[in-house]
């Protein structure tokens, strides 16, 4: 299981070709709903302008030297640590989810893109990460959920009180734990089960990335 491309599998009656497609869609999709919500909300406009507010009022220039320092250290502070969260948890379990975003949606384009080719094989490491990367998105996502998201004793919210913002996180963990699981029934041979679950883990993921405007950006 933890070894083998499970995209390999099914391409004996779903064309590569249909594969790599959706993936071109789901990015299309990102990017339109990132740019519509950019649109809707001004967001451009408002940077831009308070950018020329900046240079105006600036008392001196800044070097180039200067501004690479800046975004270096706004990287590895900011985003590559979640330094910005101050919560030790959120902060752990957002790690958790980027990285495993970043692992599962990379493996995911290489297995398809790169190793769907009949008589090719995928070297193992792929499929690993992609399980890794999977298993990251649930452990991180689900602690969000049932522990930092959910907070009865303050606020009094349910786990299972759904508001409009939480499509993203519900429909991310949807995505990874469908298909872990369906990986885990290709695994065992239950055929049926399997394609079930892909069907259900390609609903997930249409939602997750077909929903960026109305959900991780609304």
């Amino acid at each position: 299981m933890l070894t083998t491309n499970p995209f390999a599998e099914i391409s004996a009656y779903i064309p590569p070709i249909a594969m790599q497609l959706f993936i071109i869609l789901m990015v299309v999709l990102v990017v339109g709903g990132t740019v519509l919500d950019m649109i809707h909300k001004k967001s451009a406009k408002y940077f831009f302008e308070n950018a020329e507010k900046a240079k105006k009022t600036a008392t001196r220039d800044v070097s180039s030297a200067e501004k690479t320092s800046l975004a270096v250290k706004v990287l590895t502070n900011e985003v590559m640590t979640a330094g910005e969260f101050s919560n030790p948890k959120r902060r752990i379990s957002h790690i958790f989810m980027m990285y495993g975003f970043i692992l599962f949606a990379a493996t995911t384009a290489i297995m398809i893109f790169g190793y769907l080719t009949p008589g090719e094989s995928t070297p193992a490491i792929w499929p690993l990460l992609w399980h890794l990367g999977a298993a990251m998105l649930c452990f991180g996502g689900y602690w969000f959920w049932f522990s930092i998201r959910v907070d009865v004793n303050s606020e009094g919210a349910k786990w299972y009180q759904v508001h409009n913002q939480d499509l993203f996180i519900l429909s991310l963990l949807a995505t990874c734990t469908l298909a872990l699981i369906w990986s885990f029934l290709q695994s065992i041979g239950s055929a049926t089960a399997a394609d079930i679950f892909f069907i259900l883990f390609v609903m997930a993921a249409i939602v997750l990335f077909g929903g960026v405007y109305f959900s991780k950006f609304a």
